[in-house]
């Protein structure tokens, strides 16, 4: 455990007070309310508290975003690259660039050079977003976190309409230097996010205890709005055993069912869209320029939900909300018998196969990572939920068939279904997270919620009678 960072200037800061009121003597005879009250999560001081914010805003996001962009510019390239041919140039056969879902796949010329590179970059970008979530619950409040991982994950959609800009851009190179137009995109692409990802090594501090650009009384100030509003012990060293208690949790499946079901319409959108555009539009190059729209309105939407969330200290019911605006989305695609005739129509409803897919995606990680307050178990869990939702991708990949195309239907069902799921299992676990505040307010007489009990007393989750779920 790390200790609090001490300074000689201690009694100016706002959490001296804070950590007075928090000395509290095991039979000082108050009411349980009256405890939890004088040890309140709440902010002390605003203005320092914002301060320290823009800090790490400014300092944080635009590098963890631009990070992200490459991270999904690498993912998302085989879609565009797909759309000039590349399953054609390098031979696959029926259902081989389905099971493939940088810069070292310019020098592939066949399907098990691709998939082995494929592998290994899958491999090596596994745990990013994971670790930049759980990255950020160690510097941002629980109440702060949607909208910052919203501004790093829309980075993702503007990077999917980017790709669109950039694939429309390099299919236009003509050069012998390669022998297809799409290999280009790879090259551009991988270079980049090498050379970004050596700066940002350096430029990242590991913790707020860490950051040169914090003075001691800033550091001081980061450590308590973590230990009231985070973490049950802040820079806790991982403990295996520890942490995997979170998955004796039942709620714990509930969210990863969640994430099962968020897979495959994210993973849809993200891998085909181009895709299914492509049934809509019929040249390469307006396939590509029309996916940059519904990425950047899907990223506006990201923003304005997370946003959203973040200002009524509530998740489920907007997550809910991107479940439905995806499952929309497919159902009238699929409704559609001749997408052509229906070009316009058929097109919207891309746009809400973004709307929908993005927003759960932020805040499903934002929810259950403000109900672990333990470090090592909120890493855990993150660690294995992110990465089941997409594998995912897996479904996706293999329900988008070339027999099945311009429309691709059965694979346009299956991903709605699975949208519908995930509806109906988030609102069922948060009205059962509403029903259980409700339950413990009553048998302890009082009238709490998730922000009035720090997660300083929250290492053993809902164990804890003063526990809250934060809905």
């Amino acid at each position: 455990m790390a200790e609090p960072v001490r300074t000689s200037a201690s009694e100016d800061l706002p959490i001296t007070n804070v950590a007075s009121c928090n000395k509290k003597s095991a039979d000082d005879g108050e009411s349980s309310h009256e405890v939890i009250s004088g040890e309140t999560a709440h902010i002390v001081d605003p203005a320092a508290e914002r301060a320290l914010c823009r800090k790490f805003d400014f300092r944080l996001l635009p590098m963890l975003a631009i990070m992200y962009l490459f991270n999904a510019l690498d993912k998302g390239n085989l879609g565009n690259a797909e759309t000039a041919g590349l399953s054609e140039d390098l031979n696959f056969v029926p259902g081989q660039y389905n099971l493939i879902v940088g810069i070292l796949a310019a020098a592939t010329h066949n399907f098990s050079g691709i998939f082995a590179l494929r592998f290994f970059l899958g491999a090596a970008e596994s745990a990013f977003f994971p670790l930049v979530i759980f990255y950020l619950t160690t510097f941002y409040r629980r109440s702060e976190l949607a909208r910052r991982l919203a501004i790093f994950y829309a980075a993702s959609n503007i990077a999917n309409a980017f790709s669109g800009l950039l694939a429309f851009g390099v299919f236009q190179i003509k050069s012998n230097l390669v022998d297809h137009p799409w290999r280009w995109l790879f090259i551009i692409e991988g270079t980049l996010t090498v050379l970004f990802a050596i700066f940002v090594f350096f430029y990242l501090p590991k913790s707020a205890a860490e950051a040169r650009f914090l003075n001691e009384n800033e550091k001081a100030l980061a450590y308590h709005r973590i230990q009231v509003d985070s973490s049950s012990i802040v820079n806790e060293a991982f403990n295996l055993k520890e942490s995997l208690k979170v998955f004796k949790r039942p709620s714990t499946y509930g969210f990863l069912l969640i994430e099962i079901a968020l897979g495959v319409p994210i993973q849809s959108v993200g891998l085909f869209l181009p895709q299914i555009v492509q049934g809509i539009v019929k040249d390469t190059i307006q396939v590509n320029l029309y996916t940059v729209a519904p990425n950047i309105t899907g990223a506006v939407t990201l923003l304005i939900l997370a946003f959203s969330s973040d200002l009524l200290r509530i998740r489920f019911p907007f997550i809910c909300l991107g479940f439905a605006l995806s499952f929309a989305g497919f159902i009238i695609y699929a409704a559609i018998n001749d997408v052509q005739r229906q070009m316009q129509l058929a097109y919207f409803s891309t746009f809400m196969m973004t709307w929908g897919t993005s927003a759960p995606s932020v805040l499903l990680s934002t929810w259950y990572n403000n109900n672990v307050a333990h470090e090592g178990q909120r890493l855990a869990l993150t660690s294995v939920g992110v990465p089941l939702a997409n594998l995912m991708g897996l479904v996706a990949s293999n329900v988008f068939r070339k027999e099945d195309r311009p429309k691709y239907e059965p694979a346009i069902i299956t991903t709605a279904s699975f949208g519908g799921f995930g509806f109906i299992v988030a609102a069922c676990l948060g009205l059962f997270m509403v029903f259980d505040n409700k339950r413990r307010n009553h048998r302890q007489g009082v009238n709490l919620s998730a922000r009035d009990v720090p997660t300083s007393r929250l290492r053993d989750g809902p164990k804890v009678p003063d526990f809250r779920w934060f809905l």
